[in-house]
Protein backbone atom coordinates (compact mmCIF):
# COMPACT_ATOMS: atom_id res chain seq x y z
CA UNK A 1 0.00 0.00 0.00
CA UNK A 2 1.37 3.26 -0.75
CA UNK A 3 2.52 5.76 1.87
CA UNK A 4 1.21 9.38 1.77
CA UNK A 5 1.62 11.91 4.39
CA UNK A 6 1.40 15.50 4.17
CA UNK A 7 3.85 16.37 1.43
CA UNK A 8 2.20 14.37 -1.58
CA UNK A 9 2.47 15.49 -5.15
CA UNK A 10 -1.51 15.31 -5.09
CA UNK A 11 -2.61 16.54 -1.65
CA UNK A 12 -2.26 19.56 0.36
CA UNK A 13 -2.28 23.18 -0.28
CA UNK A 14 0.39 25.38 -1.96
CA UNK A 15 2.93 27.13 0.75
CA UNK A 16 2.17 30.48 -0.64
CA UNK A 17 -0.77 32.35 -2.04
CA UNK A 18 0.06 33.93 -6.19
CA UNK A 19 -0.39 37.54 -5.16
CA UNK A 20 0.18 40.39 -7.48
CA UNK A 21 3.48 41.01 -6.24
CA UNK A 22 4.67 37.54 -6.79
CA UNK A 23 2.68 37.53 -10.66
CA UNK A 24 4.87 40.64 -11.52
CA UNK A 25 8.35 39.16 -10.11
CA UNK A 26 7.89 35.78 -11.69
CA UNK A 27 7.13 37.54 -14.85
CA UNK A 28 10.17 39.91 -14.65
CA UNK A 29 12.39 36.97 -13.44
CA UNK A 30 11.19 34.66 -16.31
CA UNK A 31 11.65 37.56 -19.19
CA UNK A 32 15.02 38.12 -17.81
CA UNK A 33 15.97 34.51 -17.53
CA UNK A 34 14.62 34.36 -21.41
CA UNK A 35 16.62 37.31 -22.36
CA UNK A 36 20.09 36.32 -21.01
CA UNK A 37 19.70 32.74 -22.50
CA UNK A 38 19.03 34.04 -25.88
CA UNK A 39 22.01 36.20 -25.76
CA UNK A 40 24.12 34.13 -23.88
CA UNK A 41 23.41 31.21 -26.55
CA UNK A 42 24.35 33.79 -29.49
CA UNK A 43 27.56 35.81 -28.21
CA UNK A 44 28.56 32.94 -25.96
CA UNK A 45 27.43 29.90 -27.26
CA UNK A 46 28.16 29.94 -30.42
CA UNK A 47 31.59 31.15 -30.13
CA UNK A 48 32.52 28.99 -27.74
CA UNK A 49 30.80 25.65 -28.98
CA UNK A 50 31.13 26.45 -32.78
CA UNK A 51 34.15 28.19 -33.72
CA UNK A 52 36.06 27.15 -30.85
CA UNK A 53 35.02 23.87 -31.55
CA UNK A 54 37.02 23.72 -34.93
CA UNK A 55 40.05 23.33 -33.13
CA UNK A 56 39.50 22.06 -29.87
CA UNK A 57 36.58 19.94 -28.37
CA UNK A 58 37.97 20.18 -24.84
CA UNK A 59 38.84 23.80 -25.15
CA UNK A 60 35.46 24.33 -26.82
CA UNK A 61 33.67 22.14 -23.69
CA UNK A 62 35.59 24.11 -20.90
CA UNK A 63 34.68 27.56 -22.23
CA UNK A 64 31.09 26.48 -22.70
CA UNK A 65 30.93 25.05 -19.20
CA UNK A 66 32.05 28.64 -17.82
CA UNK A 67 29.77 30.71 -19.78
CA UNK A 68 26.89 28.49 -19.46
CA UNK A 69 28.06 28.14 -15.53
CA UNK A 70 27.38 31.48 -15.42
CA UNK A 71 24.17 31.69 -16.49
CA UNK A 72 22.72 28.56 -14.91
CA UNK A 73 23.57 29.57 -11.77
CA UNK A 74 20.63 32.49 -11.85
CA UNK A 75 18.08 29.33 -11.41
CA UNK A 76 19.36 28.34 -7.90
CA UNK A 77 19.48 32.27 -7.16
CA UNK A 78 15.55 32.29 -8.21
CA UNK A 79 14.61 28.99 -6.57
CA UNK A 80 16.73 30.21 -3.10
CA UNK A 81 17.13 34.13 -2.78
CA UNK A 82 14.32 35.50 -4.32
CA UNK A 83 11.44 32.65 -3.93
CA UNK A 84 12.89 31.66 -0.75
CA UNK A 85 12.91 27.42 -1.17
CA UNK A 86 14.73 25.86 1.42
CA UNK A 87 16.89 23.31 -0.77
CA UNK A 88 18.04 20.79 2.17
CA UNK A 89 20.34 18.20 0.84
CA UNK A 90 21.44 14.88 2.96
CA UNK A 91 23.04 11.48 3.39
CA UNK A 92 26.70 11.85 2.06
CA UNK A 93 28.68 14.36 1.29
CA UNK A 94 30.40 14.06 -2.16
CA UNK A 95 33.40 15.79 -3.17
CA UNK A 96 34.05 18.66 -5.59
CA UNK A 97 34.64 18.09 -9.17
CA UNK A 98 34.69 14.43 -10.08
CA UNK A 99 33.32 12.87 -12.91
CA UNK A 100 30.00 11.37 -12.45
CA UNK A 101 27.35 10.00 -13.59
CA UNK A 102 23.81 10.96 -11.87
CA UNK A 103 20.74 8.49 -11.36
CA UNK A 104 17.48 10.50 -9.70
CA UNK A 105 13.98 9.64 -9.43
CA UNK A 106 11.43 11.64 -11.04
CA UNK A 107 8.89 12.92 -9.35
CA UNK A 108 7.68 16.19 -11.66
CA UNK A 109 9.28 17.95 -14.60
CA UNK A 110 11.34 20.54 -12.88
CA UNK A 111 13.11 17.58 -10.88
CA UNK A 112 16.25 18.54 -13.16
CA UNK A 113 16.52 22.12 -12.65
CA UNK A 114 17.29 21.45 -8.53
CA UNK A 115 20.05 19.46 -9.63
CA UNK A 116 21.60 22.78 -10.40
CA UNK A 117 21.59 23.36 -7.05
CA UNK A 118 23.53 20.55 -6.05
CA UNK A 119 26.28 21.15 -9.16
CA UNK A 120 26.50 24.52 -8.31
CA UNK A 121 27.85 23.49 -4.86
CA UNK A 122 30.58 21.39 -6.56
CA UNK A 123 31.73 23.84 -9.07
CA UNK A 124 30.49 21.49 -11.89
CA UNK A 125 27.11 23.38 -12.57
CA UNK A 126 28.67 24.36 -16.52
CA UNK A 127 28.96 20.40 -17.26
CA UNK A 128 25.88 19.33 -15.97
CA UNK A 129 24.11 17.35 -18.87
CA UNK A 130 20.84 15.39 -19.38
CA UNK A 131 19.79 12.42 -21.09
CA UNK A 132 16.08 13.81 -21.81
CA UNK A 133 13.28 13.24 -24.77
CA UNK A 134 13.67 14.30 -27.75
CA UNK A 135 10.74 16.71 -28.01
CA UNK A 136 12.35 19.09 -25.54
CA UNK A 137 14.80 19.74 -28.22
CA UNK A 138 12.00 21.79 -29.77
CA UNK A 139 11.59 24.56 -27.24
CA UNK A 140 12.46 27.93 -28.44
CA UNK A 141 15.95 29.08 -27.16
CA UNK A 142 16.02 26.27 -24.76
CA UNK A 143 16.51 23.61 -27.21
CA UNK A 144 19.25 26.02 -28.73
CA UNK A 145 20.64 25.49 -25.08
CA UNK A 146 20.23 21.53 -25.02
CA UNK A 147 22.27 21.15 -28.03
CA UNK A 148 24.91 23.34 -27.25
CA UNK A 149 25.46 21.89 -23.80
CA UNK A 150 25.33 18.68 -25.67
CA UNK A 151 22.42 17.35 -23.91
CA UNK A 152 21.39 13.32 -25.07
CA UNK A 153 17.90 13.22 -26.82
CA UNK A 154 16.09 10.26 -26.74
CA UNK A 155 12.53 9.02 -28.36
CA UNK A 156 12.28 6.39 -25.43
CA UNK A 157 12.52 3.31 -28.12
CA UNK A 158 15.28 1.83 -27.71
CA UNK A 159 15.88 0.51 -31.31
CA UNK A 160 15.80 3.81 -32.25
CA UNK A 161 18.10 5.50 -29.58
CA UNK A 162 20.70 2.69 -29.16
CA UNK A 163 22.87 4.13 -31.76
CA UNK A 164 22.76 7.69 -31.26
CA UNK A 165 23.19 7.56 -27.30
CA UNK A 166 26.44 5.40 -27.56
CA UNK A 167 27.40 7.84 -30.20
CA UNK A 168 27.01 10.79 -27.90
CA UNK A 169 28.60 8.68 -24.62
CA UNK A 170 31.55 7.78 -27.09
CA UNK A 171 32.27 11.76 -27.30
CA UNK A 172 32.24 11.73 -23.27
CA UNK A 173 35.02 9.60 -22.46
CA UNK A 174 37.65 12.19 -22.34
CA UNK A 175 38.79 12.22 -18.40
CA UNK A 176 40.14 15.90 -19.05
CA UNK A 177 36.68 17.26 -19.69
CA UNK A 178 34.36 17.60 -16.51
CA UNK A 179 30.66 15.62 -16.81
CA UNK A 180 28.06 15.49 -14.46
CA UNK A 181 25.93 13.04 -16.75
CA UNK A 182 22.22 13.10 -15.42
CA UNK A 183 19.73 10.72 -16.59
CA UNK A 184 15.89 9.52 -14.90
CA UNK A 185 16.06 6.03 -15.18
CA UNK A 186 12.17 5.86 -14.49
CA UNK A 187 12.15 7.55 -18.24
CA UNK A 188 8.92 9.59 -17.50
CA UNK A 189 7.94 11.62 -14.30
CA UNK A 190 5.62 9.91 -11.91
CA UNK A 191 2.02 10.39 -11.55
CA UNK A 192 -0.55 7.80 -9.73
CA UNK A 193 -1.57 6.07 -13.58
CA UNK A 194 1.61 5.12 -14.23
CA UNK A 195 2.78 4.12 -10.99
CA UNK A 196 -0.59 1.43 -11.01
CA UNK A 197 0.47 0.55 -14.70
CA UNK A 198 3.69 -0.17 -13.21
CA UNK A 199 2.85 -1.76 -10.74
CA UNK A 200 1.04 -3.95 -12.77
CA UNK A 201 4.12 -4.93 -14.85
CA UNK A 202 6.01 -5.21 -11.70
CA UNK A 203 3.48 -8.23 -10.37
CA UNK A 204 3.57 -9.94 -13.99
CA UNK A 205 6.95 -10.49 -14.38
CA UNK A 206 7.66 -11.40 -10.58
CA UNK A 207 9.43 -7.75 -9.57
CA UNK A 208 9.22 -5.50 -6.56
CA UNK A 209 6.12 -3.43 -6.32
CA UNK A 210 7.03 -0.06 -6.00
CA UNK A 211 4.89 2.65 -4.40
CA UNK A 212 6.78 5.79 -4.65
CA UNK A 213 8.57 5.30 -8.27
CA UNK A 214 8.23 3.83 -11.26
CA UNK A 215 10.23 0.33 -11.92
CA UNK A 216 13.60 1.68 -13.80
CA UNK A 217 14.13 1.50 -17.41
CA UNK A 218 17.91 -0.31 -17.61
CA UNK A 219 19.25 -0.49 -21.09
CA UNK A 220 19.99 3.65 -20.59
CA UNK A 221 21.90 2.97 -17.66
CA UNK A 222 23.88 0.07 -18.38
CA UNK A 223 24.66 1.62 -21.87
CA UNK A 224 25.74 4.99 -20.11
CA UNK A 225 28.15 2.61 -17.60
CA UNK A 226 29.46 0.45 -20.73
CA UNK A 227 30.18 3.36 -22.43
CA UNK A 228 31.84 5.66 -19.49
CA UNK A 229 32.81 3.43 -16.91
CA UNK A 230 36.59 3.97 -17.64
CA UNK A 231 36.26 7.40 -17.21
CA UNK A 232 33.76 8.29 -14.50
CA UNK A 233 34.78 8.53 -10.84
CA UNK A 234 31.34 7.57 -9.43
CA UNK A 235 27.70 7.10 -9.57
CA UNK A 236 25.45 9.38 -7.72
CA UNK A 237 22.08 7.92 -6.55
CA UNK A 238 19.87 10.88 -5.60
CA UNK A 239 15.88 10.94 -4.23
CA UNK A 240 13.90 14.31 -4.58
CA UNK A 241 11.65 15.00 -2.28
CA UNK A 242 9.35 17.99 -1.76
CA UNK A 243 7.19 20.10 0.46
CA UNK A 244 4.12 20.33 0.84
CA UNK A 245 3.93 19.26 -3.00
CA UNK A 246 5.16 18.68 -5.61
CA UNK A 247 6.12 21.91 -8.11
CA UNK A 248 5.19 22.64 -11.66
CA UNK A 249 7.35 24.63 -13.69
CA UNK A 250 5.34 27.75 -13.16
CA UNK A 251 4.86 27.13 -9.47
CA UNK A 252 9.06 27.23 -9.73
CA UNK A 253 8.75 30.92 -11.73
CA UNK A 254 6.25 32.64 -9.37
CA UNK A 255 7.81 31.01 -6.09
CA UNK A 256 4.23 29.57 -4.35
CA UNK A 257 5.40 26.06 -4.53
CA UNK A 258 7.42 24.39 -2.79
CA UNK A 259 8.54 25.66 0.30
CA UNK A 260 11.30 23.08 0.79
CA UNK A 261 13.39 20.96 -1.52
CA UNK A 262 14.92 18.10 -0.20
CA UNK A 263 18.01 15.99 -1.93
CA UNK A 264 19.07 12.88 -0.16
CA UNK A 265 22.55 12.06 -2.42
CA UNK A 266 24.59 8.61 -1.93
CA UNK A 267 28.01 8.26 -3.90
CA UNK A 268 28.15 4.72 -5.12
CA UNK A 269 31.64 3.27 -6.22
CA UNK A 270 32.35 2.15 -9.57
CA UNK A 271 33.27 -1.00 -8.73
CA UNK A 272 30.15 -2.05 -6.41
CA UNK A 273 28.03 -1.66 -9.96
CA UNK A 274 28.28 -4.85 -11.95
CA UNK A 275 29.17 -5.31 -15.65
CA UNK A 276 26.77 -7.83 -16.83
CA UNK A 277 23.67 -5.96 -18.36
CA UNK A 278 21.32 -9.13 -16.54
CA UNK A 279 23.44 -8.15 -12.85
CA UNK A 280 23.26 -4.20 -14.12
CA UNK A 281 19.40 -4.35 -14.05
CA UNK A 282 19.32 -6.37 -11.07
CA UNK A 283 21.13 -3.80 -9.09
CA UNK A 284 19.54 -0.69 -10.71
CA UNK A 285 15.64 -2.34 -9.78
CA UNK A 286 17.40 -2.89 -6.26
CA UNK A 287 18.57 0.88 -6.05
CA UNK A 288 14.60 2.37 -6.76
CA UNK A 289 13.39 -0.05 -4.29
CA UNK A 290 15.34 1.73 -1.73
CA UNK A 291 14.88 5.02 -3.04
CA UNK A 292 11.04 3.58 -2.76
CA UNK A 293 11.68 3.13 0.87
CA UNK A 294 13.68 6.43 1.33
CA UNK A 295 10.44 7.92 0.23
CA UNK A 296 8.33 6.56 2.14
CA UNK A 297 10.47 7.06 5.54
CA UNK A 298 10.30 11.03 4.11
CA UNK A 299 6.40 11.02 3.69
CA UNK A 300 6.18 9.70 7.10
CA UNK A 301 9.33 11.85 9.28
CA UNK A 302 8.84 15.02 6.84
CA UNK A 303 12.72 14.60 6.23
CA UNK A 304 15.87 12.56 4.98
CA UNK A 305 17.99 10.93 7.08
CA UNK A 306 21.23 12.94 8.17
CA UNK A 307 20.44 16.06 6.73
CA UNK A 308 22.66 18.92 6.28
CA UNK A 309 25.99 17.61 4.81
CA UNK A 310 25.80 21.44 2.19
CA UNK A 311 25.76 24.77 3.54
CA UNK A 312 23.24 27.40 1.93
CA UNK A 313 24.40 29.38 -1.35
CA UNK A 314 26.66 33.02 -0.70
CA UNK A 315 24.37 35.66 -1.30
CA UNK A 316 27.19 37.60 -2.40
CA UNK A 317 28.55 35.23 -4.32
CA UNK A 318 24.86 35.20 -6.28
CA UNK A 319 24.76 38.97 -6.76
CA UNK A 320 28.27 39.03 -7.97
CA UNK A 321 27.04 36.58 -10.53
CA UNK A 322 23.78 38.36 -11.37
CA UNK A 323 25.59 41.85 -11.80
CA UNK A 324 28.63 40.28 -13.80
CA UNK A 325 26.15 38.66 -16.49
CA UNK A 326 23.69 41.44 -16.62
CA UNK A 327 26.50 44.00 -17.17
CA UNK A 328 27.27 41.43 -20.30
CA UNK A 329 24.21 40.83 -21.34
CA UNK A 330 23.24 44.39 -21.56
CA UNK A 331 26.52 45.31 -23.60
CA UNK A 332 24.97 42.53 -26.27
CA UNK A 333 21.26 44.05 -26.64
CA UNK A 334 22.49 47.34 -26.48
CA UNK A 335 24.97 46.31 -29.75
CA UNK A 336 22.14 44.20 -30.85
CA UNK A 337 19.42 46.85 -30.94
CA UNK A 338 21.30 50.03 -31.39
CA UNK A 339 24.91 49.58 -32.77
CA UNK A 340 26.00 48.39 -36.58
CA UNK A 341 23.72 46.48 -38.76
CA UNK A 342 25.80 44.10 -39.22
CA UNK A 343 25.30 42.60 -35.18
CA UNK A 344 21.84 42.02 -36.46
CA UNK A 345 22.73 40.20 -39.29
CA UNK A 346 25.27 38.54 -37.27
CA UNK A 347 22.69 37.94 -34.72
CA UNK A 348 20.25 36.35 -37.70
CA UNK A 349 22.62 34.16 -39.00
CA UNK A 350 23.70 32.34 -35.69
CA UNK A 351 20.25 31.70 -35.22
CA UNK A 352 19.23 30.46 -38.46
CA UNK A 353 22.70 28.06 -37.72
CA UNK A 354 21.52 27.21 -34.17
CA UNK A 355 18.21 26.44 -35.31
CA UNK A 356 19.49 24.01 -38.10
CA UNK A 357 21.98 22.39 -36.19
CA UNK A 358 19.42 21.53 -33.43
CA UNK A 359 16.88 20.50 -35.80
CA UNK A 360 19.48 18.57 -37.44
CA UNK A 361 21.53 17.48 -34.50
CA UNK A 362 24.86 17.92 -35.83
CA UNK A 363 27.72 19.96 -34.36
CA UNK A 364 31.26 20.49 -35.83
CA UNK A 365 34.47 18.17 -36.25
CA UNK A 366 38.23 19.89 -35.24
CA UNK A 367 39.79 21.00 -37.90
CA UNK A 368 42.82 19.25 -37.05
Amino acid sequence: MEVRGAFSSDGGKSHRELTPLRLIRGVVCLLVLLLTAFMTLVYCGFVSAVLLRLFSIHHSRKVTSFFFGTWLALWPFLFEKINKTKVIFAGEIVPARERVLLIANHRTEVDWMYLWDLALRKGCLGCIRYVLKSSLMKLPVFGWGFHILEFISVERKWEVDESNMHQMLSSFTDPRDPLWLALFPEGTDFTEQKCIRSRAYAAEHGLPILNNVLLPKTKGFYACMEDLRGSLDAVYDVTIGYKPRCPSLLDNVFGVNPSEVHVHVRRIALGEIPTSEEEVSAWLTNIFQLKDQLLSDFYLQGHFPHQGTEGDLSTVKCLVNLVALMMLISTFTFLTIFSSAWFKVYVSLVCCYLSSATYFNVRPKPLL
